[in-house]
């Protein structure tokens, strides 16, 4: 499971950030000042840090000096919003910079983006009897391909990477169809109902009473 340090001194935020992640199927640990977050990285493996600039004791800039010899992806997430303090950022090896307040879903997509780029997501992936191909996006299995649409391979490709991982239906929604869920929807229900059975997932990909889907691991 990818994991993501997330530092940032505000508690609200960094609560709302981890939810987020969490609720995407990522592993998060939190903390909130800079000297805490360089203990961390010297204890554990981390594949992406989601970095607040103005942090207590050691701030986020003076961070990417220790960040950066350890070959970890950074995205700087601040209130920091001129131009010289992102060109700053980036410049000190930083892979985004996002200015707070900002939205989840953006959040997301973009941690996304980076975390492909740093080829942490596979672009195969072998899940279920299934071979997913992210480049060509095509789903086969024992060497026949499965016609998909596009938004069943995009939820196909969301149980994939979050094996195991209950996913609530909102952030099956969010990620797939890019809105907000409307309770009482079966948008969701459906689209999982008739990929499961193209892919041959009906004993695996398993509803989840009031919450959502699980892919049985």
């Amino acid at each position: 499971m990818i994991r993501i340090l997330v530092v940032e001194d505000e508690r609200p935020i960094s609560d709302l950030v981890r939810m987020s992640l969490q609720k995407a199927g990522y592993e998060c640990t939190c903390v909130y000042d800079g000297l805490a977050a360089a203990d961390a990285l010297e204890a554990e493996r981390f594949d992406l840090v989601l970095l607040d600039v103005m942090l207590p004791g050691v701030d986020g800039f003076a961070l990417m000096d220790y960040i950066r010899p350890l070959d970890i992806p950074v995205i700087f997430l601040t209130a920091k919003n001129s131009v010289d303090d992102r060109v700053k950022g980036l410049r000190m090896g930083a892979e985004d910079y996002i200015v707070k307040p900002f939205e989840v879903l953006e959040l997301l997509a973009r941690v996304e983006v980076v975390l492909r780029r740093y080829s942490k997501l596979d672009e195969v992936l072998h899940v279920g009897g299934l071979d997913i191909d992210t480049r060509s996006m095509t789903v086969s299995r024992d060497g026949q391909e499965i016609a998909l649409t596009a938004k069943e391979y995009e939820m196909l490709l969301l149980f994939a990477r979050n094996p195991g991982t209950a996913l609530y239906r909102e952030t099956i929604y969010e990620r797939v169809w890019g809105g907000d869920w409307l309770s009482g929807s079966r948008t969701v229900d459906l689209h999982v109902q008739r990929m499961r059975k193209k892919v041959g997932w009906e004993d695996r990909l398993v509803a989840l009473p009031k919450v959502g889907y699980r892919l049985e691991a």
